[in-house]
């Protein structure tokens, strides 16, 4: 498969602490690690893939700490691939990292497994940042990078280079479902588990409404919040927050949920490429946005904080970053001003510094403060490209 330069830097993180690199399966971490950062003076590179090794770390984590000594590894940084496989090792990290001043970096695709066996995720000795699909500064330029194809074959690297796409998307789904979902136990009733997917994937970019999931899928309404936990806890997906800080218009304080890839998502509905100017097709230019902002957030400023606005009676602007972006995602070739009303009515609260249309115009242009971008363009300005 083709190597594509991302652009995440962990170095600096790792040159002052530890580090946990969490993202789905196939985004591309472990190449990211093979091929941009095991030149950077690694000393011990384990991938908890290998099933001899991971045999042996459960007969005996110490095996860690004997190699870390026999070599005099100290003040240098190791890498532990798919870490939630073993979560037995982080007793021994915790001690190298005390003793011998090493730095770790700990990719996995859940932070779950961890968490339920109790571990403290090193007790703040790690921060942690999290690995998206592919994004515009990436893959930009590639001549398949338009929205007809990100409609169909979604970001994840394996997908967006596919030459067999239903096939690698059932078999990714697949594997969710029986090793990321059924191998952890966090969901007993896999035929159920599958009905919520298909549900909570028709309701996808949609306020939450735990109980016509829950009627929808035959399942309680409690069982339905502990699956959205689980989505959640294994990246399948993110809950968006609303934003509440608005005095002259009352917002709702209901979330919205966003799956990780929109490729995935159409796959979990088994529904065709949408076409131009259809419901869906609008659903997934917004899904493309919201990925990039999370993307652009979790890699160059991740204390902050990605939300979205509606008020009571309905005004709505998609995303909102920090109290300085508020951005209404149209998938129109022509904004005009009914497409203004949501930033407008959210301008009045004077809170937000750019208010910002995202679109299909093929120049940017301001309109009363407003500024109208098209969407490639919005995303290089994001990147600085």
């Amino acid at each position: 498969m083709d190597f594509f330069k991302r652009n995440l830097n962990l170095m600096a993180v790792l040159e002052k602490k530890s580090l946990f690199l969490f993202g789905p399966r196939q985004t591309g971490k472990s190449s990211f690690i093979k091929n941009q950062i095991l030149d950077k003076n690694i000393a011990l590179f384990w991938t908890l893939l290998d099933g001899r090794l991971r045999l042996k770390i459960v007969s005996d984590p110490g095996i860690l700490r004997q190699e870390v000594e026999e070599k005099n590894l100290r003040d240098c940084v190791i890498v532990i691939d798919e870490i939630q496989k073993c979560p037995e090792l982080l007793d021994e990290i915790h001690f190298l990292i005390e003793e011998r001043n090493i730095r770790f970096l700990m990719t996995g695709s859940s932070a779950r497994k961890l968490k339920k066996a109790g571990v403290n995720l090193l007790g703040g000795r790690a921060t942690e940042r999290h690995f998206h699909p592919f994004n515009f500064a990436e893959i930009g330029n590639h001549q398949n990078y338009n929205l007809p194809f990100i409609f169909e074959h979604g970001l994840l690297p394996s997908m967006f280079l596919s030459t067999n796409l239903d096939e690698d998307l059932a078999a990714y789904i697949d594997t969710y479902l029986t090793e990321e979902i059924a191998a952890e136990g966090a969901a007993k009733n896999i035929p159920a588990f599958s009905r919520f997917l298909t549900t909570a994937a028709l309701t996808n970019a949609q306020l939450l409404n735990y109980s016509n999931i829950a009627s929808d899928a035959q399942i309680p309404v409690q069982t339905v919040r502990q699956w959205y936990d689980i989505l959640q806890s294994t990246l399948l997906g993110c809950q968006l927050e609303p934003f509440t800080k608005t005095k002259k218009r009352k917002a709702i304080s209901t979330a919205k949920f966003y799956f990780f890839d929109i490729a995935i998502a159409r796959a979990l509905r088994d529904i065709p490429v949408p076409a131009e100017g259809t419901s869906e097709a609008g659903e997934y230019f917004e899904q493309l946005v919201f990925m990039e902002l999370k993307a652009w957030i979790d890699y160059t400023r991740p204390r902050s904080k990605l939300t979205f606005w509606r008020s009571t009676s309905n005004m709505e602007v998609d995303f909102c970053v920090d109290e300085e972006l508020a951005v209404e995602v149209k998938l129109t070739m022509n904004v005009t001003e009914k497409h203004l009303k949501g930033l407008k009515a959210l301008r009045e609260e004077n809170i937000f510094k750019r208010y910002i249309v995202v679109c299909q115009e093929e120049h940017p242009r301001l309109v009363d403060g407003i500024e109208i971008l098209p969407w490639k363009y919005f995303f290089a300005q994001l990147w600085g490209c």
